[in-house]
């Protein structure tokens, strides 16, 4: 089977090279959001409202 080549030659006619291209860097625009959907509590399959204080009150003698 033979090798098929992708590679644009920058010599042909109508091919644009990366400096040519417009790239929107304003404050609004996002590639990738800041937290997925799977690295949230319920993500993860917890239940909202968390026992952070009683799990502090809870600790050992030996934490402190």
């Amino acid at each position: 089977m033979p090798l098929v080549s992708t590679i644009i030659d920058p010599g042909t006619q109508g091919a644009r090279g990366d400096d040519d291209r417009t790239v929107d860097l304003s404050e609004d625009f996002v590639v990738l959001p800041e937290q997925t959907s799977d690295d949230t509590d319920r993500g993860w399959g917890e239940r909202t409202g968390g026992n952070d204080d009683w799990l502090l009150a809870e600790r050992p003698p030996h934490w402190d």
